[in-house]
Formats: C-alpha cells, structure tokens, sequence
C-alpha cells in the first residue's frame, strides 16, 4: 500500500481494560470507526498512545490488530521510540513483520542527542525496513529540534523518508521546510491547535490527537481549511479550539482519554506513572468537555 501522507491521520490513544491491558476488541471497533468518518490513517504507539509503557510484545500485538481492522483500507503507521538504536531498528523491523505500511521515527528517548548523533539514530531506523518513513520533530517534548537544514540533509539521504510530522508549534517551520524542499516531503501538523495556520503554510497531512474522540469534526476542519472554505473553518476551528488546546499541555493523555470518554469511544484509563485526573483539575476538564458537547456543532 502506498503511503500519501496526507489528510487526517489520528494519532490513536492506547485503550486498557480494567486490568490495564490492551482492550484490543475496542481498539478494532474504534480504528474502523475512524477510518469509516474519513480519517485517512492510523497512527499507533506514539507519546499519545503512550507508547513508552508498552512492551515489544504489547506493541506487536497491538500493530498486529490494527493491521487485522484497518490495514487493507488506509496504512497503519508505527511509532518508533527507543533508548537505543538497536531497540529502535528492532522495533521497525517487528512492525514490518507485523503488517504495517509506514513508521513514524523519533529520536532517542532520554538522551538528548546531538545533530551527529540523532542524524546517525535516524538513518539507522530508517534503512532498517523499506516502509514509508516519517520523521517527527517534537522539541518541545523531546528536547531534540531537526532544524529546516538538517531534515532537508536527511531528505537527501534516505530515499525511503517521505513526510516530517512537525510539532515545534512554529508554524514558520512549515514554509521553511517548503522552501528548501519543495514538494520532496510531505508536511505534517503534529500540533492540534495550530492545524488550520499549517494548512495555510502548506501542510497536507495532520497527525491529530482530539481526532480519537471528534473525528467527523476533525476531518471536515482539515478539508474546510485544505479548500479554502474559510468561514466554515472558521466557525468549526472557534468551537474546537478549546477541546484541541488539551493536546498542547503535559497531561495530554489523560485530557484527551477523558474526552473520549465522555463521548463514548474510550476509558481514561491509563497507566502508571500517569495517574487519572482528579480534584479541580478534573473539574475544569469536564467544564471544557459538557461546554463543547452542549454547543456541538
């Protein structure tokens, strides 16, 4: 399956039961529910997914079912993050066994790595498999920035990278990549709450987060804004930001788990170190949630 890395890409939270393991019947139901509301890939195991508490094990089966629900539809795109290198190209090699069509690549979890090192961890994951690869520039969480410069080196290296997911929450990032670049890698918005600018600076893909939850919403905020519809988008983007702001904060996960939640399509379990919102940090949540479900559009 070709990988176009374009349109709304759910960037998928990692459901569990109430023994905190991986509840795959749902995981099934709601990929297909996605793709069925016009979502045009599925990401898995990424810093949403939290992907750091899964073992190898839980990350092939989880790759595994998703490829079983969706994978003959749109691609199924594994997140690779690692400590170390070897574990990083075992994990792309284990999600190309399993069935996925492309990888997200992140730096080395921890160690913050310099340009030498981090171009030399990504070179490695990459060549590891023949997948579609898509970089992710994440600083802010990460503490590792691939500056316009260096992703336009890596372009030129690997043959097989074909987008870069951009979170730096700079939307100037976008035209700078566009302008050393061109057309040779796919852009994509990593951030909720600046899609609509990213669009406008010319990004054709966004990997989502509060998609998991809205994804009609979602997707028909992406196609307003990619065809210029700009009072539609508008109107849809004033009534969302509030809930896409919950994708920009360190409880990320637990924010956008109990969204899902309460619309039905999810548990705000997850695990430890996490722990489930509480108090008035739980009160505020629901505030934004019951306000956003009250005037949905």
């Amino acid at each position: 399956m070709t990988v176009n890395w374009t349109g709304v890409m759910p960037a998928i939270t990692t459901c569990f039961d109430e023994n905190l393991q991986i509840n795959h019947e749902f995981t099934a139901r709601h990929v297909s529910w996605l793709v069925e509301n016009g979502c045009t890939g599925v990401v898995t195991n990424g810093s949403l997914g939290e992907g750091g508490t899964l073992t190898m094990d839980e990350k092939i089966a989880l790759w595994e079912t998703c490829v079983a629900a969706i994978g003959d539809k749109v691609p199924v795109v594994a997140a690779i993050a690692a400590i170390t290198t070897a574990d990083a190209v075992s994990q792309a090699k284990a999600a190309a066994a399993a069935g996925c069509t492309a990888l997200m690549v992140l730096p080395p979890y921890l160690y913050r790595s310099d340009w030498r090192e981090s171009k030399h961890h990504i070179v490695e994951v990459c060549k590891a498999t023949t997948l579609s690869c898509m970089l992710y520039n994440n600083p802010v969480a990460y503490g590792t920035d691939f500056l316009p410069e260096q992703v336009a080196e890596l372009a030129a290296e690997l043959p097989n990278l074909h987008a870069v997911k951009e979170s730096s929450t700079d939307v100037r990032r976008v035209t700078a990549i566009r302008a050393l670049l061109d057309e040779r890698l796919a852009l994509a918005v990593g951030v909720d709450d600046c899609i609509v600018e990213g669009i406008a600076a010319g990004a054709t893909c966004w990997i989502a987060g509060l998609v998991s939850a809205f994804p009609k919403e979602s997707v028909d905020l992406f196609n307003y804004a990619t065809q210029g519809k700009t009072d539609e988008a508008r109107v849809l983007y004033e009534w969302f930001l509030p809930l896409l702001r919950l994708d920009t904060v360190p409880k990320f996960v637990q924010l956008i788990k109990l969204v899902q939640e309460k619309v039905g399509w999810g548990s705000s379990r997850v695990r430890p170190p996490r722990l489930e919102l509480v108090g008035d940090e739980l009160a505020a949540t629901l505030k934004i949630i019951n306000h956003a479900l009250a005037t949905r559009p």
